[in-house]
């Protein structure tokens, strides 16, 4: 089976290949045309490959650093997702999944987040998704066609090092965890079940069209989550209750000058922010998911020193 690939060099893509070896001719589109990428302007003749699937990867991923213009979203998250989808609902390819995000729909999670909750996006980057999900959604495709907008939660793999970096940071060098004040619980995704749950979507065609988050099957406190490092770099970890007045001052320094925190990253390691996986467990037939929670966060810890 031919498959249409966008964003094939990012993380999930490069991980996606690899999982995908063997089983599926995935043809690479890029903005710009690079050794065996295919440019976007090919589309159309792409398309007359007949090719039998699409995965729309590419985006403007969230800025931390909060540098990127609000333009530079729409333009890639929404725009380029709409051009996407009209050439797909011409074409005679049968499934196209595009890769949205929880932040489309919330930026803070009270108690658990499930499909049906009214997307409140507050960011750029949340807003430009969730126009692009509803441009799709707005859309009429016919039976011989399945669509499906993955919203996956933090995602993480080896050698994608993200928002565990800073906590991998603290575990690797011995410096003690300051944030053990903090409770919560929050939803990670191993970029090895994301792949699994996009293998199974071209797999099987009975899968209802449709919205469905993606994340590991438990929640971890930054706290466990910080011990958990601590396994997979071998390192002892000292956890200390530093006052949460002082953990805001020092982040909202961050956010003025270089600093290993800033407002925003403290948020995403102590806020709560739990995701229900149950809708597309259930449409997959399974029970759990291949990889454990610790599982895959011990697995991508060990990458950052091979």
């Amino acid at each position: 089976m031919d498959v249409l690939v966008t964003g094939i060099t990012g993380f999930v893509g490069v991980n996606l290949k690899k999982y995908l070896e063997g089983e599926y001719s995935l043809i690479g589109v890029s903005r710009k045309a690079n050794g065996s990428l295919r440019p976007y302007q090919e589309i159309d003749k792409i398309i007359s490959l007949n090719t039998k699937a699409f995965i729309h990867l590419a985006g403007k991923a969230h800025d931390v650093k909060n540098t990127t213009k609000e333009k530079e979203y729409f333009e890639v998250n929404t725009e380029l997702t709409k051009k996407l989808f009209d050439k797909f609902l011409e074409s005679n390819s049968e499934t196209f999944i595009f890769m949205s995000s929880v932040k489309a729909v919330a930026d803070e999670v009270e108690t658990e987040l499930i499909e049906e909750v009214i997307p409140n996006p507050i960011t750029a980057y949340g807003k430009s998704k969730i126009a692009a999900e509803e441009y799709i959604l707005s859309k009429t495709f016919p039976n011989n066609k399945r669509v499906y907008i993955l919203r996956p939660c933090m995602i993480h793999g080896p050698n994608n090092k993200g928002n565990l970096n800073l906590l991998y940071n603290f575990v690797s060098k011995g410096i003690p965890y300051p944030f053990g004040r903090f409770k919560n619980q929050r939803s990670f995704v191993s970029v090895e079940n994301l792949c699994f749950v996009i293998k199974k979507l071209l797999e099987k065609n009975d899968i209802p069209s449709g919205v469905y988050n993606v994340a590991d099957d438990d929640s971890l406190s930054t706290n466990e989550l910080v011990k958990v490092i601590s396994v997979g770099a071998d390192k002892k970890v000292r956890i200390i209750n530093t006052p949460k007045p002082l953990i805001n001052l020092l982040a909202k320094l961050g956010d003025i000058i270089p600093f290993p925190i800033n407002s925003e990253r403290v948020q995403k390691l102590t806020e709560n922010y739990v995701v229900s996986n149950k809708k597309i467990k259930s449409a997959l037939g399974i029970d759990e998911f291949p990889l454990s929670t610790r599982e895959g966060i011990i697995k991508t810890i060990k990458s950052f020193t091979e």
